[in-house]
Order: structure tokens, then sequence, then C-alpha cells
């Protein structure tokens, strides 16, 4: 396959050495995944230090909803990413130029479905959710204005996707510094100086995204080989959308039960107040930044699995799983002290309450401390995605981490003994624990399924 102009920022996921080339592709990942971060954050500080604590809970309630509305198309990204890798692997030109310009028309439409939900629904959404009559307009606001942004968000995070497939995380880096730039300055912009409250927030995220985007898009049309994106050939190719679909949906329903469960879990959040929601809004915030740090040896995973797939390269599947799911339990573990150590001090970037810095303690302490068993389950779907499997990490998800929270609350939580913001925290662990053993006892299945399907090591995959 020809490599075009982009070949120096291309990664040989197939042969030599995996650790080093593992943190190659994961470190600027994991720098642009906190970049991302940096949007909402900017968001939860500026607020929160200049707009109170109603307008700090407002736009803090409003992340597991973001959520729940945006992973199936967030998940039919990483559809995008297994299939172009894997093509890219297999060298096979024509199928990977089709997946592109699926993926990105895909990406187009999804994002204007999410922008009609959000407008309309937000307000109906959050009262569901049981947000506070004092913050119900403020974040009705933010979530409405936030929701026009979605067709750039979308834009950037499938074309994020195929550059990944290739091995490409640094430009992805660089244009999320500037957005992230861009962000910031447009906050204290419209907070401090003209006055606009959650409405200012929300208004320099679209902007950010929108510039993201457009870098992003310069970069595919500019790019060689075929990884190029040419805007008049955009199409959907049906055989390419259905292996889009088969793998992403999966993926997409999985980040929904996840973000369903942690929805009715912020409803039992806000149950307990403005001062506890704030601070767990806070709290959230700093320990997501932990997350970016598993989630960018999971895209590392998924690429690498991918690609070898691709190549017949099964003997490097699990050195590569090993490697990964190593190196995120070490990176989220370190993090996970250091932010212990450090809670109050970065709890008060968000606000100078002791109350919610009280709060948001509580939540730092039994979430970010055993993040490392958040590590192992997610890391390892990175290797049964890889290598084909779908249905099999949504089932295991479904059942072991958000069935459990939700019996969790809806049984231990209601006795009166037990109805605290502890016992609301404490699901995380429980669920992290019983969900990895199970797609632990999956990965084995698969893997040893796939060897014995492909028998010789040079067999390439039918992907079709």
């Amino acid at each position: 396959m020809a490599r075009g102009q982009g070949k120096s920022y291309e990664i040989d996921m197939c042969s030599g050495a995996i650790l080093p080339k593992l943190l190659q592709f994961a470190l600027p990942l994991m720098f642009s995944s906190i970049l991302q971060l940096l949007f909402n954050a900017a968001d939860i500080i500026v607020v929160g230090r200049w707009a109170g604590d109603n307008s700090l809970a407002a736009v803090g309630s409003n992340t597991s909803l973001i959520s729940l509305l945006t992973n199936l198309f967030i998940g039919l990204s990483v559809g995008a990413n297994i299939l172009a890798a894997r093509f890219y692997g297999a060298r096979e030109e024509e199928n990977l130029r089709q997946t592109v310009h699926t993926a990105i028309l895909l990406s187009l439409l999804g994002g204007l479905l999410l922008t009609v939900v959000g407008i309309f629904g937000a307000h109906t959404i959050l009262i569901w959710m049981h947000s506070p009559a004092e913050v119900l307009d403020l974040a009705t606001l933010y979530l409405r204005i936030y929701f026009l942004g979605m067709p750039a968000m979308m834009f950037y995070n499938f074309g994020a996707a195929l550059l990944r497939a290739v091995g490409d995380t640094r430009r992805p880096l660089w244009y999320l510094s500037f957005a992230g730039v861009v962000n910031v300055i447009l906050n204290l912009f419209f907070v401090i100086v003209c006055h606009l409250d959650v409405a200012g927030v929300a208004i320099a995220t679209i902007v950010s995204q929108c510039v993201s985007a457009l870098l992003v898009l310069r970069c595919l049309t500019h790019s060689g080989g075929a990884i190029h994106l040419e805007l008049r050939q955009l199409r959907i190719y049906p055989l390419r959308l259905r292996q889009i679909l088969k793998v992403g949906v999966p993926a997409g329903l999985q980040g929904i039960l996840f973000s369903l469960s942690n929805t009715v879990i912020q409803s039992s959040i806000n149950s307990f107040g403005k001062t506890v929601m704030a601070g767990n809004a806070a709290g959230d915030n700093i320990d997501t930044f932990i997350y970016a740090s598993i989630n960018a040896f999971y895209q590392a995973n998924i690429s690498f699995t991918s690609q070898n797939l691709g190549a017949g390269r099964i003997d490097r599947i699990h050195p590569i799983m090993l490697r990964s799911t190593g190196c995120a339990v070490v990176v989220s573990s370190i993090l996970g002290g250091l932010t212990v150590l450090f809670g109050p001090h970065l709890l008060g970037i968000y606000s100078d309450s002791a109350d919610v810095i009280a709060a948001g303690m509580v939540h730092i302490r039994m979430i970010c401390i055993p993040y490392a068993l958040c590590a192992l389950m997610d890391v390892i779907v990175g290797s049964i995605r890889g290598m084909g499997y779908a249905v099999m990490p949504m089932l295991v998800t479904l059942i072991g981490a958000c069935g459990l929270r939700l019996v969790w609350i809806a049984t231990l939580f209601q006795v009166p003994a037990f109805h605290t913001i502890q016992t609301v925290y404490l699901s995380y662990p429980i669920s992290w624990t019983v969900t990895f053993l199970a797609h632990l006892v999956c990965y084995c299945l698969v893997l040893r399924r796939l060897k014995r399907r492909m028998g010789a090591a040079e067999t390439t995959p039918d992907v079709s």
C-alpha cells in the first residue's frame, strides 16, 4: 500500500519491540485526551470561580448526560478505527479508502442527530435526572448550546480515530493543544468580561471544537495514500457501514450502558443537594483525567491488535495485551495516589467553598485509590474488540458493571443505614472488579478460538 506523505507520522505496529511503539502511540493520545477533558474542566473551573456554585453544579451535572447521548457515536468511531487499522495492516487500500469516506459522512450525520436531540430533549431529560430547581434552567441552557457543536465534535472524533488507525497520534495532539488554548481564552473572556455565565463557557467549547475539527479536516484532505479524504467522494458504502456498525454499535451501546448507570448514580447524588453535587462534579472532573490515561492504552491496544490481526501476526496479540494493561495499571495507580495526596489543592481550583471541597474529597478517596481496577477492566476489552468480538464485551459490561450498579442503587442504597454518598461511590470499584474477571475469561476463550481458527500466523482474516 502506498503510505503517502503521512509516513513520518505512522507507526509500524506489526514488527519490532512492542513496548516502545506502544508508548510512542499512547502518550500523545493520553495528552490529547487530557486536553479534550480540559474543554469541560475549563468550563467548570471558570464558572466555579467566577459564576458560583449553582453554575458549577449546572455544568458539572451535565457530564454523565452528555456521555449518555454521545457514546453511541463515539462507539461507532471505535468501529471505524478497528476496521481501518485492519485494512491498513492487510494493505487493502481500496477498502481503507471506502472506510474513511463512510466514517466521515457518518460522523456528520450523527452529529446533526445529536444536535436535534440535545436541543429539544435537554429540559425533559434533566427533569428525569432530578436536577434541583435552582440549577435546572442553567443546566438546560448550557446543554442546548453545547449540543450545537456536536457535528464538529463527532467529526473530530471520527477523524482522529482514522488517524490512530495508521499510528498517527501526534497531529491530533497538536490540534487539540491549539484548540484548548482557544477554549480557555474564550472561557475567561465570555464569563469574566461578557458575564455570560454558563452560556459563555458553552459557546467557548463550541468554538474550540470547530477549531479542532477544521484542523483534522485539513490534515485528512492533505494526507497521501488511502487515508486521504476527498470531500466530493463522501458517501456511505453499505458494506463498510455494516462492518463499522458490527463493531461500533456494541461498543457504543456499552458506552451508553455505562453512562446510563452513571446517570442513575448521578440522580442518587443529586438527592444529597447542590453542595454534594458541586463537590462530586469537581471530583469527577479530576478523576476523568486519570481515566484519560487508561483510555489511551485501551485505544492503543485496539489499534495494535487490529493491525496485527490484519497482518496475520496473531503471536503478538497476547504480548500487546499484557503491555497495554500493565502500562495502564502503573499509570492509573500513580495518578490516583497523587490525586488523593493533592486533592484539596486540586478541588480548590474549582471552588473556594470548604463544604464543596470536603464533598469532593469523599469522591476522590472512594474512586481514585482503586482506579487500577478500572484500568484492568477497560484495557483488556481493547484486545477482545481488536480481535473482532464486539457483542461479548457489551454483554459482560451490561451484566457485570451496569447491572450490578443499578441493583446496588436499587437495593443496598435504599437501606437507611447505607443511604450515604459513600455507598454510592463504593459501587464503582466493586463493579470494576467483577467485570474485569468476566472479561479476562472471555479474552482467554476468544484468543484460543482465534488461534484455532486461523491456524498459521500468516493467515489473513476475512474482514467482510
